[in-house]
């Protein structure tokens, strides 16, 4: 029988594919003889305890200019689907953690889910670094003002970010001297109601902002330095930043030896760490990127990697 993988992915017709995972995925699926079928949130449907889906047949093909082609939408039973790709760019808002609760039917009906919506559930992208002490640098999590800039005064200069960011958005660099250090506070905390997180100021981001991908816990042995350019302190690719292939540096391998374990525990089959000199900074889960920069400049087939992974994985029949 013909394999079928669907993907829960933001619409396709505004992805860039030089630089998205998802569609190396794709591409890769659809090589290895898959049916693939296209997935937004609007798509899912739960019909008392099962899942559904109005999904499109999907084809897709390495063109910058056309890219793709889906079929009408039609109704299809998600336990149905051999795997199943939650890939969701963040924010993980309320509405995205209703979906991984229709993941986690299909899934107990028998469908490979990469990730797990359990694990994606758990696993905040910025808070789930902090079960590594070990690995980070100082850091803070907290919704009042004067522990926050308490920390700053500590630290000196240090980096605050909201939980639910990505790309880079909304990441101020600051100091217990800045000025601005209360009007930024007010905006992350939106006045002491939500969470900001504060990390010490890494200096080594001069030499770039490392993403090692992790397959079923193994890294990939070359690393995506994203160095920040001109005067911008971020790295992230979405922000300008250049992205530098390197090896793994012995440090590169503790650091993910320490997390994979508990990647592996939870279900989180592809994940990426970003680490900034010698201390993991995040773990992202929801939509790990940067396959393409690094399938580019050494000749790797990550995605090929992933499904070699699931393909072991998968019940027999």
């Amino acid at each position: 029988m013909t394999p079928t993988l669907a993907v829960l992915m933001d619409p396709i017709e505004a992805i860039h594919i030089k630089k998205d995972s998802t569609f190396a995925m794709l591409l890769e699926a659809q090589r290895r003889g898959y049916r693939l079928f296209y997935l937004t949130q609007g798509s899912l449907a739960l019909r008392g305890a099962e899942p559904w889906a109005h999904a499109a047949v999907l084809e897709v093909r390495e063109d910058p200019r056309d890219w793709f082609t889906c079929s009408e939408p039609d109704w299809i039973d998600l336990r149905r689907v051999n795997v199943i790709l939650a890939r969701k760019d963040p924010p993980f808002d309320s509405q995205f953690l209703y979906d991984t609760m229709v993941l986690d039917r299909a899934q107990a009906g028998g469908a490979q889910v990469v990730n797990d919506p359990r694990a994606l559930r758990d696993a905040n992208e910025k808070l789930f670094a902090l079960h590594f002490p070990q690995c980070i640098a100082p850091t803070l999590v907290a919704r009042d003002a004067a522990a926050i800039k308490a920390f700053a005064h500590e630290h000196g200069r240090i980096v605050l970010k909201p939980l639910d960011g990505m790309g880079g958005r909304s990441i101020f660099l600051s100091s217990g001297d800045d000025p601005n250090l209360n009007v930024i506070l007010e905006t992350l905390t939106r006045e002491g109601r939500e969470f900001a997180m504060a990390q010490k100021f890494i200096p080594e981001i001069k030499a770039g902002d490392k993403r090692i991908l992790l397959i079923d816990g193994e890294p990939v042995p070359y690393a995506l330095a994203r160095m920040p350019q001109g005067d911008e302190f971020r790295g992230n690719l979405a922000r300008g930043g250049k992205g530098v292939g390197v090896p793994l540096s012995e440090r590169d391998r503790w650091i993910a030896a320490q997390v994979a374990p508990e990647l592996v525990r939870r279900g989180l089959r592809f994940a990426g760490l970003d680490v900034i000199g010698d201390f993991l900074t995040e773990v992202n889960v929801t939509s790990p990127t940067c396959i393409r920069e690094l399938d580019a400049q050494f000749g790797l087939n990550i995605a090929g990697q992933l499904f070699d992974a699931l393909e072991r994985a998968a019940p027999r029949t």
